[in-house]
């Protein structure tokens, strides 16, 4: 059984990279499951803060960026839309290279509210950084111009 509404290819949400912090960062969505999302970003120079160490701010836009992509696809996009309203990370290990991957599910998926859980791992599959969204969802149009 499937959650989402306004399911997105991984092809489209990629493409709509262009342009944002996610082609900046290197944030790559790589797998969409039943009930999750998946992607990635690559520790370097555009994500080291300058100890060497991954930035925690990295990490939080990648766990964003996987928590509201979720969130957008559990709702009918044609008459809501999803915008963040409060996000935590605990960061628990350092990561100097490589690639880290982030894994969203719902927490709650509601009429006017979704929270979110985003774990990041390491290559060896080890926790980073776990992360909670919480996002409101509105009527599209509400926001204004």
């Amino acid at each position: 059984m499937t959650i989402w509404r306004s399911l997105r290819s991984l092809v489209e949400l990629n493409s709509g990279r262009a342009g944002t912090l996610l082609e900046q960062l290197g944030i790559e969505f790589t797998e969409i499951g039943g009930d999750f999302i998946r992607g990635t970003l690559t520790v370097d120079g555009r994500t080291r803060q300058p100890y060497g160490l991954l930035h925690g701010g990295a990490s939080v836009a990648l766990a964003e960026t996987l928590g509201s992509t979720g969130a957008v696809m559990c709702v009918d996009a044609e008459k809501y839309q999803c915008v963040g309203q409060e996000i935590n990370a605990n960061h628990v290990r350092a990561v100097r290279s490589g690639q880290v991957t982030g894994t969203a599910r719902p927490v709650h998926v509601g009429g006017r509210s979704q929270v979110w859980s985003i774990d990041l791992v390491n290559e060896t599959g080890n926790l980073i950084c776990t992360s909670r969204l919480t996002m409101a969802v509105i009527r599209r149009g509400s926001l204004g111009p």
